[in-house]
């Protein structure tokens, strides 16, 4: 059966698990947002700016698998390609939709509007080349065939992909068919590499795996979480990677903060006689300042389409067939060993003036199994990491592409994915002032999450790299978060004492915050709940300050 060019590619979407499409209207791409609409799988999300809905994708892509953006041609998607690059950074799948002009005038050249005085209709084309996976300009000869090669390709590489689509190839029919995507490995060096890496666990005592964010992307969590339990092998985890392992299991010693790390991390890490890896990646932020950089006892690095066991390349080897021809293999079980403490301790509660440090432990107290956290970059990434999570939590954050403003509308798309998860979005003032129109979309589509904005009067990161902390540049507006919320909820005059729609909570001290958050268990299940936390603005978190000390030391500055 034949259906248009537009129609196949929202059947596409909804084949890879996506049912709710973000982006923006465009008088381009009407006729994919048409389709879009009368599919009845999918669900359109008017985001508040394409950035946002980049972000939004992003975040939905980190919990469902996918994620969709569709923009207007020029000025619409390069307002998204901030996000598809960070999206590309860090091996999220979204799939970028822009609508184009008709194929007549792109072959005449014709001076249309959101094009250059000269106009180049393939410009924006190559600027996202640099940002995704591959690339495609569909016409009426190639649509059915291009947007198979380029879904194969999200499939494989867990990239973002691009595809114009002209308004005159959106009603073009093509055939209905959705082919198979068989993405295998070689089997001859599938089995050599699993051969290997048996061999080499079976001849250490005390392995322990790091673990890192491809296993998320390539949807490998409980082939991870059955590995080590099968196994009995120790396990950790970088930031990016945080929430993959149930972090409740005794295989779990806390995550890999390397020197920064609590004592009994560090003593157990130097114990170990063989390090695997699963999907790392050791760059800067993820490891806080490289606190943490694999040594000889690294031999088997394990990542999305490729195996490296003493530093030899085994290509064409896919992580989930690794996995899966590993569980099956013959590993001897390691003996047990007792459990590591993790995450934060009990902090006193007092009146007097909120420490950073204060804040992660007393959230950590109030996680609950079900949850989504979402954490900002900045000074507030490398203490959340540290807490806690409960089962079944997700956890996710921008640490390699580090774009401020990113986990407002992230956290949007990711509870859009899951509807079911309660959400935390744990972000700075600097940061949430970027994009804090998406705040609008929480209302509309009665999300209730906890917030917690940290309010430490300026870029306090960015202060503590600073040659001077009071550098005018670090300053931001002041602004009132309680009317911000006023404003996007579309709050009208007695509307706080009749079916409000959030709480807000002014939060100076630890007492103050424990008791917003106790409030919020129950608040939560009604309404949003904001919870502004006012730090002193040099207050900075001791692991972000250690990280920076070490960087220095290091490097230098």
């Amino acid at each position: 059966m034949k259906i248009t060019t537009a129609d196949y590619l929202a059947k596409r979407l909804y084949e890879l698990g996506i049912e709710d499409v973000f982006g923006l209207p465009g008088d381009y791409n009407f006729n994919i947002l048409d389709s879009i609409i009368k599919n009845p799988d999918l669900t359109w999300i008017n985001s508040t700016n394409e950035l946002n809905a980049a972000y939004a994708a992003d975040g939905y892509a980190r919990i469902k698998g996918f994620g969709a953006v569709v923009t207007t041609f020029g000025v619409g998607e390069l307002s998204a390609l901030n996000g598809i690059a960070g999206a590309y950074a860090e091996n999220v799948p979204v799939v970028k939709i822009v609508g184009v002009p008709k194929t007549k005038f792109i072959k005449a050249n014709t001076l249309l509007h959101h094009n250059f005085s000269n106009p180049d209709y393939y410009a924006f084309e190559r600027a996202f080349s640099s940002v995704t996976e591959t690339t495609t300009f569909l016409t009426k000869e190639n649509a059915k065939e291009e947007i198979d090669r380029v879904f194969e390709t999200l499939v494989q590489t867990r990239k973002p992909v691009y595809i114009a689509l002209p308004v005159d190839v959106c009603n073009h029919l093509i055939e209905d068919k959705i082919p198979e995507i068989k993405i295998k490995s070689d089997e001859r060096t599938l089995n050599l590499a699993v051969k290997k890496i048996t061999e080499i666990i079976n001849t250490a005592e005390n392995p322990i795996i790091i673990t890192d964010y491809l296993m998320k992307r390539f949807r490998l969590q409980n082939e991870v979480n059955e590995f080590i339990d099968k196994f009995n092998i120790k396990i950790t985890s970088m930031i990016m990677g945080k929430g993959l392992v149930n972090e409740e299991n005794p295989h779990f010693i806390g995550m890999n903060h390397g020197i920064l790390a609590d004592a009994d991390f560090q003593k157990t890490l130097d114990a170990a006689d063989l390090i695997i890896g699963f999907g790392t990646l050791f760059s800067d932020l993820n490891t806080l300042a490289f606190s943490y950089t694999p040594d000889e006892r690294f031999r088997i690095n394990i990542q999305g389409n490729f195996v490296k066991i003493d530093n030899v390349k085994y290509g064409n080897v896919f992580a989930d067939d690794i996995l899966r021809a590993l569980l099956k293999a013959d590993i001897v079980k390691k003996a047990d060993s007792a459990p590591v403490q993790k995450g934060y301790g009990v902090v006193e509660i007092s009146s007097d003036p909120i420490k950073t440090d204060e804040i992660f432990p007393i959230v950590q107290k109030y996680l609950k199994e079900n949850d989504t956290i979402t954490a900002e970059t900045g000074i507030i990434s490398y203490p959340a990491s540290k807490m806690n999570l409960e089962k079944n939590s997700n956890y996710i954050s921008q640490t390699m592409w580090g774009s401020i403003g990113w986990a407002t509308p992230a956290s949007f798309g990711a509870a859009m994915a899951d509807r079911e998860k309660r959400l935390i979005l744990l972000t700075g003032e600097g940061s949430h002032q970027l994009t804090i129109q998406e705040m609008a979309n929480f209302f509309k589509f009665n999300i209730k999450p906890i917030i917690l904005l940290l309010n430490n009067n300026g870029y306090t990161i960015e202060r503590v790299l600073s040659n001077n902390s009071n550098d005018p540049f670090n300053d931001i507006t002041s602004w009132d978060y309680k009317k911000a919320l006023e404003l996007f909820s579309g709050k009208k005059e007695g509307y706080e004492t009749d079916g409000a729609k959030f709480e807000y909570f002014s939060v100076k001290t630890s007492a103050e915050l424990d008791l917003a958050l106790s409030k919020a268990e129950v608040l939560q299940k009604e309404k949003l709940v904001y919870i502004e936390i006012f730090t002193e603005k040099d207050d900075v978190p001791s692991l972000v300050q250690q990280s920076v000390d070490n960087a220095k030391a290091r490097f230098g500055g």
